[in-house]
């Protein structure tokens, strides 16, 4: 066995990238505990492992005195200079107080030691590779279903898709390739724990990301994102360039690249409206597909009045309000709808 724990410590450091040391001390204090918890004839106690053989032994450190008054914890002057004459009153005598019966109670608490770090070491990683796709996109494949979870399999661990994540017009079943947005990763005792999103409103700006090579390289810019996912969204974007048309390089020829989107959304609708800092010009764009007479701002209390055509005005207010409460979200601005015959929407 002493020679096997050697060629597993040297293995794991190899293999795991776990430094040497790391592991000697691991096998150490589980041996060290082992004998604490099978042996108390001695106190402070100390276990050594020889790192080229695979061998211990338990050391008992007492102190030098007079007399005794503790057996477990003493030795009289006279013993320990039999041993070693230059000993003095106060100082440390260490003595090997392995047992007979100490090989194989050791074996298995210094196993399962360095099985325990090959653990954590292998937690930690996972830990720092998803730590930093914290905000991003992955592809994964989903594992397993039950009635409040989706277990989605990224790589070597799965990822939980809970029930206010998921898609409500999406039906997951094992085997479908999805791609999520890691929305949190966090520690556990039993090992990192990622939470992913397919209804994040930084999922879609993800999605035109990777769909938008102009948004990739900073061409165009996501300004803002509203979303109600399975639904519809709005995404407004803007290009410093004058001659780059954002709305444009994010529909693409013949709206190749939002189709794209749209399908992996399974039917979102998305709006992508043009930003512009002057309110007025951004809520009437926001408000698309709807026509737009007139944008009233009141800046004081950030909202705006607007009037549309009379038969625009469903249109304007959408089903249910979506439009408009979705114009909202996108400008940050409080809009109140009416028809150019004055009926009034609040959102």
């Amino acid at each position: 066995m002493n020679q096997e724990l050697i060629n597993a410590i040297d293995f794991i450091q190899k293999e795991k990238n776990i430094p040497r040391e790391v592991l000697i001390e691991a096998v150490e204090a589980a041996l060290l505990t082992a004998y604490k918890k099978n042996y108390t004839q001695h106190k402070n106690v100390t276990v050594e492992l020889n790192t080229e053989t695979g061998g211990y032994r338990v050391v008992s450190r007492k102190d030098v005195v007079e007399e005794v008054t503790d057996t477990t914890a003493e030795i009289d002057l006279e013993t320990a200079r039999e041993l070693n004459p230059a000993y003095e009153v106060g100082d440390p005598y260490d003595e090997d107080v392995t047992p007979k019966d100490f090989n194989r109670v050791g074996a298995q608490a210094a196993k399962q030691a360095v099985m325990q770090r090959l653990r954590d070491a292998e937690r930690g990683i996972l830990y720092d590779e998803f730590i930093d796709k914290e905000d991003e996109l992955l592809n994964g494949v989903v594992d397993r279903v039950d009635h409040r979870f989706v277990f989605v399999q990224l790589g070597k661990t799965d990822a939980v898709l809970s029930e206010q994540e998921q898609m409500p017009n999406e039906k997951y079943t094992p085997g479908d390739k999805i791609k999520v947005y890691v929305n949190k990763v966090e520690q556990t005792t039993k090992g990192p724990q990622i939470f992913v999103s397919r209804t994040h409103p930084n999922l879609l700006k993800r999605l035109f990301e990777r769909e938008v090579p102009e948004i990739y390289d900073g061409t165009v810019e996501i300004m803002s994102v509203a979303r109600e996912a399975g639904e519809r969204s709005k995404i407004s974007v803007y290009a410093e360039n004058p001659d780059v048309d954002a709305v444009g390089s994010c529909v693409g020829a013949r709206g190749a690249r939002v189709e794209a989107i749209v399908n992996e959304l399974s039917g979102e609708k998305i709006d992508i409206v043009l930003w512009n800092e002057d309110p007025e010009i951004f809520v009437k764009n926001a408000l698309s597909p709807s026509q737009v007479v007139s944008v009233e701002v009141d800046e004081e209390n950030k909202s705006t009045v607007v009037t549309v055509p009379s038969h625009q005005l469903s249109l304007a207010i959408g089903k249910r309000g979506q439009n408009a409460r979705l114009a909202a979200k996108l400008t940050g601005w409080k809009i109140d709808i009416k028809s150019e015959s004055s009926d009034l929407t609040e959102e």
